[in-house]
Order: C-alpha cells, then structure tokens, then sequence
C-alpha cells in the first residue's frame, strides 16, 4: 500500500500538556461506507491503487499511513455555560496534511476508541451520528460556509450501547486545525503564561501569519479571530443555520464551523427555534447565536490577559473595547448579508426597516425560511396564500421601489440573490429518513440521493424538486440530538 498523505506535524511544537501520543484502537472488521472523492482530490490525495479493504483497514486505523503520529489533544471549555476539563474523548489527529499547494489541514479520527481524555467513555461512536456530520459538513461547504470537512466513514464491526444498539463507525474529518476557544482555556488554566504565550505563537503562524509582526500580537489575534467569527456567524444565519453547541471547545479559531451535533437547518421562520434536545433553555437559538458568538470570544480574551499588558487592569480595558466592536461589526455585516438575500445594491437608510419588515411578515405568516426567498427571485409562489395578503402587498412595492433605485440591473440583482439564497438546503426530516436507513436497513441510497441533492444548493435542478419541499406536519423534526 502506497503512502498518500503527506504529514508535517507541527503541534508536537507546543509543551507537552496541550496533547497525549496515542494511537487509535483497532477494530473488529472494518467496512468502508463512504469516501468523499472530491475531497480527496482537492488534498492531492491518490487512492486509486486501495482496494475497498485496504481503505477500511486505513480509515478506520487499523493500518497507520506513513509519518501519521496520533494525539489525541487536551483543552477545557464551557459547555452551556458550564466550564469543565475536556479534551480528544474519542478522537486523535493523526497528522497535518499537506497539500500541493501547501495549505495544511488536521486529519482526524472521530469515533477511534478511548483516550485520557475520555472521561469514563467508550471512545466510540455510531454510524447515524457520522454519517450526520458528512452530510452536513458537506452541505455546509456546498453553501460556501467556511467549515470542516468529512473525508470517509467506515463502520468497525463492532456495537455500539447507547439507549440501544448501534453499528459503530470512525469519520475522518479534515480541518485546518482543531485549535479552539477551549485550548487557550486549557492553557489558563496551567497557571503558566508561557504555556498560553506558545499557543498564541503557534496559532498566529498557523493561521494568521500576518500578525507575526503586530505590536500587541494578543489583541490582535482576539481582532483576527472575532472577525472570522463574526463573518462565519453571518453564514449561519443567512442559511437558517442552528449550531445546538456553541460551547467555547466548539469555536475553532481557525473560522470554520466544527462539530455537527444536534445542529439543524430552520424550516419555517422562527428566531426562537431550537432543535438541540440538551439545550432546554434556549441557549443556542437561532436568534442568539451572535451574542453567543460574543461571550465565547469573551471567555477568549480572559486567557490573553496576561500577555496584553502587564497591568491586568489596561489589558482588560483593552480587551473589552475590542469586545465591545463585536455587535456593530456584526450588525454592519449581517445588514449587508440580508441586502444581498434581497438584491439590494448599494445602503439606503430604510434597508433596514424593509429587512425587518419582511422578517416579521414571514414569522407572522409562519413561512419557509430558505423557500420564501428563493421564491422572491423567480416570483413562484407554489399557492403560498400569504404572498396574496396585504400586508406582503404592500411590503412587494416598497422593495420594488428600492430595486428601482439600485445601480446595478435587474439581472445583476436577481443574480444577487440566487447566490446568496440556497434552493435546497439539508432538511432535517430528510437528513433523518437517509440515517434512518442507513443505520437501521443497511440502505445507502437514500444518503447518497441527498447528498448528490445537496452538491449544487444553489441551482434549480428539477430533479431534486423533492428536497425543496419543507416537511409536512407528520415529518417535523422537533429534536436533534448528539449522538454521543
């Protein structure tokens, strides 16, 4: 068997705290269900010399590639508020990758068996829950959101004992890193500035090597890292995106979204919307994910205190005036997303008072979030009632108004919006059936149906007319859940 990857593995660089050497644990009788192709050759990887067992045997860690050097990696966070020592409970990199153009990227295995970390856990997990990130993962990069990226699955064999039952499998998943929030916690939490100062060091010339030369290089990693989160969060919300664990060990600092758990695309309109079935008060709702956004970055910058000044009480007013950018800076930038959902050039003072109008129509008439856009662009209302009331009537001339008034044309803004307005997006109750059948009935079609759906979301593809369709009644999906 040929060597495909190529692993450079720099965060052997840190102190040894921050990581454990271990390798994943052998499994039974490993199977290969899915390799994402395309992925793999976007990473310059060639596995057209493996066969179906050889990528099993390698995918689920039974043969380790050349140079891998499993860690499983330690870090702390604040899970629904709650802080608490984490770390890799079922998970290790087994290297950083580089591709030909010399970006690297984490290699992962999730699912790979237990580690110090894991806390009286089995190390394991289940097919349906892996088979979830995939698909998400996938669509979210498919909708152009900055995201990790699942490379294969494979079922190991072996059971898995939740509240029933599970065939077990092992994701491989791709990221920039898996450098988070909770990280620099962990860092805090040694008591030792020059542990947190090496994590900083490291990020900075991992991901954002510009700031290598920043005369406060603390303060102006939090300004970095806040403005990828902030642009990330503005994708989640443009989408109808609803993470369900924002907890500080799942921001990575790195920009992209991680960790596909209870997450769920809104179907009908509702900021209010929760899906996570641990998360009872609310948390995570769609509507709070930015201010989450923010206190997550909060909790970043008190491990940077230390190293903003030597004086505690100028390094938090530091930080906290840079804190304080966040909500203008989101604001700024989800006004603009939301001019674009609607094909609007150009600020007017009223843009927002339409946007907010709209909004409210829509939660009011209880539409279709991703529909009842993509409907403005083709004007099809498929009897959708509410476009005939009044009240959208008169909203209808106001926008069209305010197009009139854009520099650009009538095709440029209904090109506008088609870029920024998915036609299909992973409904949770057909995201539910494929697990289903995968899990339950050994059935891969339907998955393999939603994925080839979910590749161009933003075309009109008549073929996959069927994933537009929000679900009905019987179909709702009121809970997701982790699938720990």
């Amino acid at each position: 068997m040929s060597a495909t990857f190529r692993f450079d593995n720099t965060y052997f660089k840190l102190p040894a705290p921050f990581f454990t050497r271990i390798p994943p644990v052998a499994v039974k009788e490993p199977v290969l269900v899915i390799l994402n192709k395309n992925l793999a050759e976007n990473l310059n990887l060639d596995f057209s010399d493996y066969s179906e067992q050889q990528l099993a045997d390698l995918f689920s860690g039974n043969h380790l590639p050349e140079d891998a050097e499993p860690l499983a990696q330690a870090y702390a966070g604040h899970q629904f508020g709650h802080f608490t020592m984490l770390g890799d409970g079922r998970a290790v990199v087994l290297g950083e990758h580089l591709a030909e153009n010399q970006e690297r990227f984490d290699v992962q295995f999730k699912g790979s068996g237990p580690t110090p970390y894991s806390r009286n856990g089995d190390g394991r997990a289940a097919l349906g829950p892996m088979l979830r990130e995939f698909v998400i993962s996938e669509a979210m990069h498919a909708l152009n959101i900055p995201t990790t990226r699942s490379l294969a699955v494979v079922t190991t064999g072996e059971p898995v004992y939740r509240e029933s039952v599970l065939p077990g499998a092992i994701l491989t998943r791709v990221a920039k890193s898996h450098v988070r929030v909770g990280t620099f916690q962990f860092a805090a939490l040694q008591d030792d500035p020059v542990l947190t100062e090496s994590l900083m060091n490291y990020t900075i010339e991992r991901h954002f090597p510009e700031l290598a030369a920043a005369q406060n290089k603390p303060l102006a990693l939090l300004d970095a890292v806040m403005e990828r989160q902030v642009e990330l969060i503005v994708h989640w919300m443009r989408v109808g995106f609803i993470h369900g664990v924002m907890n500080t060990d799942n921001m990575a600092l790195s920009g992209e979204t991680i960790d596909y758990g209870p997450c769920a695309f809104m179907d009908t309109y509702n900021p209010e919307t929760v899906f996570s079935s641990i998360d009872h008060y609310g948390r995570y709702a769609y509507q709070n994910q930015p201010a989450i956004a923010q206190w997550n970055l909060a909790r970043f910058a008190e491990t940077l205190i230390p190293l903003i000044d030597s004086n505690t009480k100028i390094a938090i007013e530091k930080a906290e005036a840079l804190l304080h950018s966040f909500k203008d800076r989101y604001e700024s930038q989800w006004l603009q997303m939301m001019r674009g959902k609607l094909g609007l050039f150009g600020a007017e003072q009223e843009d927002a008072a339409l946007i907010s109008d709209f909004l409210d129509w829509m939660r009011q008439s209880e539409l279709d979030f991703t529909n009842t856009f993509r409907q403005l662009i083709t004007v099809r209302r498929r009897g959708e009632t509410a476009f005939d009331s009044a009240d959208f009537q008169a909203w209808h001339a106001r926008w069209q108004q305010r197009l009139e008034r854009n520099a650009e044309s009538q095709e440029a803004s209904l090109g506008l919006m088609q870029r920024q307005n998915p036609a299909i997006i992973p409904r949770n109750h057909q995201v539910e059936e494929a697990l289903k059948a995968a899990s339950e009935a050994g059935d891969l079609r339907p998955f393999h149906q939603l994925l080839a759906a979910l590749a161009a979301p933003y075309d009109d593809d008549p073929q996959f007319a069927q994933y537009q369709a929000p679900p009905a009644p019987s179909e709702r999906v009121y809970q997701t859940f982790c699938g720990t």
